[in-house]
């Protein structure tokens, strides 16, 4: 662990250590071999301790004061902290000295004192490392300056980009939705125009056309899965599906739709009815002679009672399955809509018929006022 923490000491200072050991062999083996004047080992140690100390405190320092607002407090700050760095810079090599003697890493001197050689000496390094320190200081400031106007300029660039990509979706939105208006009208006066020619001709081809066309207006128009529709659009669109089925198979299909009660006002989840439909014509026996498919609609005393009842066309792969797919995401959107207030039900009876039914409690005020 103790490795792991010197290794991050290292990368985070590397560049401080490497300026120091620098200057350290330039000032100790350069200089002294020039003048061939080399002091004893303690007395380096004493010098270096002192001026790394005050660099780095005077460095931290000179930051806090370099935040004062005001230019007359941030002068009178960095003066007064100018002095108190050069007191103690000259207190503390002092000090040192008479420690470094006592444990005897400096030999001792009876003649030192602590005169005006001492102090003159030891403001001239002071100031040389305040000096250091200061452009240290402003060297590194600038730098972090330089990196806020970067990162400033990034931040600008990417809002540039962002607003211009939020613009050119404006437009393709713009754009889709002139389309959205153009090409509904277009294929409508389209269909329309089929079904007026078709109608004298193929009546049948024209009666798949205009159910085709109403169940695409509907699909268009209806609003989003999390709203209810009305009820009797639902089996609107119920009733073009099994007429569009109806016309493709020649009316071979034995399918029944019964609605009782009053639907007006009432409103109900998307989607479901169609999906039992469509589940019953994909995978039910339609065809059966004796056996109709049923859908039945009761609305009663606030009670809104669904029921689908087909014959098993077993001849179809994997119809078990598939049909629980679609049954499975009626069970879940009855229960986003409606909690746990809701009844829902499917199963196989002996007869071999598939089953479904849905209860829910509707209440109604609008077919209350037809009553």
């Amino acid at each position: 662990m103790n490795f792991l923490h010197l290794k991050i000491f290292y990368e985070k200072y590397k560049f401080h250590l490497l300026v120091w050991s620098l200057y350290i062999v330039y000032e100790v083996f350069i200089l002294g071999l020039t003048t061939n004047r080399f002091r004893e080992p303690g007395a380096y140690l004493l010098v270096y301790i002192v001026n790394i100390l005050t660099f780095y405190t005077y460095g931290f320092l000179l930051k806090r004061v370099l935040k004062t607002e005001s230019n007359a407090l941030k002068i009178l700050k960095v003066t007064i902290l100018i002095a108190v760095i050069i007191f103690a810079y000259v207190v503390s090599t002092f000090f040192l000295i008479i420690f470094f003697e006592k444990i005897s890493l400096i030999k001792t001197n009876p003649d030192r004192a602590f005169d005006r050689e001492l102090i003159l000496s030891c403001i001239y390094r002071s100031i040389l490392f305040i000096g250091y320190s200061t452009g240290y200081v402003y060297i590194t400031k600038s730098f972090q300056d330089q990196k806020k106007v970067e990162a400033l300029e990034r931040v600008n660039l990417v809002t540039q980009l962002e607003k211009q990509a939020l613009e050119n979706d404006l437009v393709q939105s713009q754009n889709n939705y002139l389309r959205s208006q153009i090409n509904p009208h277009f294929l409508f006066n389209t269909l329309n125009f089929i079904y007026n020619d078709a109608r004298k001709k193929a009546p049948m081809a024209a009666d798949a056309i205009m159910n085709l066309a109403e169940m695409m207006r509907y699909a268009l128009k209806r609003p989003e899965a999390s709203e209810m529709v009305p009820l009797s659009e639902e089996i609107e669109q119920i009733e073009h599906l099994i007429n569009l089925h109806k016309l493709r198979t020649a009316n071979t299909i034995n399918l029944e739709l019964e609605v009782t009660g009053d639907l007006f006002g009432l409103r109900f989840p998307p989607l479901i009815l169609l999906t039992l439909v469509e589940n019953i014509f994909k995978h039910g026996n339609v065809s059966h002679s004796t056996q109709p498919a049923l859908i039945k609609i009761i609305y009663e005393n606030d009670k809104l009672h669904i029921s689908t009842i087909n014959m098993i066309n077993d001849n179809k792969g994997k119809q078990t399955e598939s049909h629980h797919v679609g049954i499975e995401n009626i069970g879940k959107r009855l229960s986003n809509f409606y909690g746990d207030n809701y009844v829902f039900r499917y199963y196989k009876d002996p007869l071999n018929r598939y089953i479904t039914e849905i209860e829910v409690t509707v209440v109604n005020p609008m077919a209350r006022l037809n009553r």
